[in-house]
């Protein structure tokens, strides 16, 4: 082999090595994770944070003062409507109402008994006016005297008299029966207030007064949550609820149940907004109520506002913004290139596009690499 056939290999050599060189080493190239797309059901939600209340928690309160000597139930604890929860001592008011019994009885006898005279001066007034009227049909014949008639008349006057007093003195004594059933009747609801029964089946979530303790008229005794009415107080940025409908359906994770989600729905929307927070108040329910529960126990709501069916989807993470337009880095023929998508649904982790096809590779951008840049070599 000549020498210049040598030469020229050398060359060819040096410059194939230097290409190599060039292409490898001295024009920067970088490695990206790629992350392939995924076709399916697509669920917008809206986050929201809160506490478990209720909107029915009926507060016991007693009805009258005095010293409580029993509490039946106690808090984390059932009861059923009609329940006695608690007694509060009536001192003597028993007493008082079996004398008011005894007036009462008292009185009804005594209207017995005017009822009684009345019916016998009414039979006494048959005879007498049969009597007047004899003599005043005799005394027209002239055979009886004056003094003989003005007695007959004056027996019959005397009678109507006794009548109309003893009248007067059975309506006077119904008037009485009346006003002692009444006070009677008082007393009873009076007494009635001494007892305090469940007005609903519920959960007592506050106990506030103990037996022994002397409490006065409207004083809270116990705090009992009607089960039915559970529901999470979701707080929600105003920029993300107006989407937010009642009926949509929600998951709910308890902080004390951080690990399982519970299904609910939206039952209520708070129609005034914090004005300092500028959050506005969802209320979520449980589809079923997990027992027990915790009244002011926080948690977080999903409310699902959308529903897309079978489209695109890429995670929200990997899409960038670029002269205002929104997009992702994809890889082409080993190089970065910036892709437009244009998103129809966005999720806190997924975002629903359309002009993505299924075999396009994303670029997986990595903060300890350089940023991705138009044209980048890509390997």
């Amino acid at each position: 082999m000549s020498k210049a056939v040598k030469y020229i290999i050398f060359i060819l050599a040096v410059l194939a090595l230097g290409l190599v060189f060039y292409k490898k080493v001295y024009i920067p190239k970088h490695t990206f994770q790629t992350l392939n797309l995924t076709r399916g059901d697509l669920h917008v939600n809206v986050f929201g944070i809160g506490e478990v209340g209720a909107k029915n928690i009926n507060a016991i309160n007693a009805q009258t003062g005095g010293k409580i000597t029993q509490i039946t139930t106690d808090e984390g604890q059932w009861v059923k409507k009609g329940d006695l929860l608690v007694r509060i001592d009536a001192v003597d008011l028993p007493q008082l109402i079996e004398e008011a019994k005894m007036s009462v009885y008292k009185a009804k006898s005594e209207l017995e008994a005017a009822q009684k005279d009345l019916d016998s001066l009414l039979a006494q007034k048959v005879l007498t006016h049969l009597t007047y009227m004899r003599y005043k049909k005799l005394k027209s014949q002239a055979f009886v005297s004056q003094s003989e008639y003005d007695k007959a008349k004056a027996d019959l006057d005397s009678s109507n008299a006794n009548i109309k007093a003893t009248q007067a003195h059975i309506d006077s004594s119904k008037t009485e029966v009346v006003r002692l059933e009444k006070a009677l009747d008082a007393l009873h609801v009076k007494l009635s207030r001494y007892k305090i029964y469940a007005p609903i089946d519920g959960y007592v979530i506050s106990k506030d007064a103990e037996v022994a303790q002397s409490v006065v008229p409207t004083q809270s005794i116990l705090k009992i949550v009607d089960p039915k009415t559970v529901w999470i107080k979701a707080y929600i940025d105003e920029k993300i609820s107006g989407n937010v409908k009642v009926g949509q359906s929600a998951s709910i994770t308890l902080r004390s149940q951080s690990n399982k989600q519970l299904n609910g729905h939206v039952s209520r929307i708070v129609a005034q907004s914090d004005a300092v927070t500028q959050e506005r108040e969802v209320d979520v329910s449980f589809d079923n109520l997990p027992i027990p529960f915790y009244i002011n126990e926080q948690a977080e709501v999903l409310i699902t506002t959308q529903q897309f069916k079978d489209v695109i989807k890429i995670p929200t993470d990997l899409i960038v913004y670029k002269d205002k337009k929104a997009g992702v880095w994809i890889e082409k023929n080993g190089y970065a290139h910036f892709l437009h998508v244009n998103i129809i649904a966005l999720s806190d982790k997924q975002a629903a596009v359309k002009n993505l096809d299924e075999d396009t590779q994303l670029l997986v951008p990595n903060v300890n690499k350089k940023s991705l840049s138009e044209g980048m070599r890509i390997y």
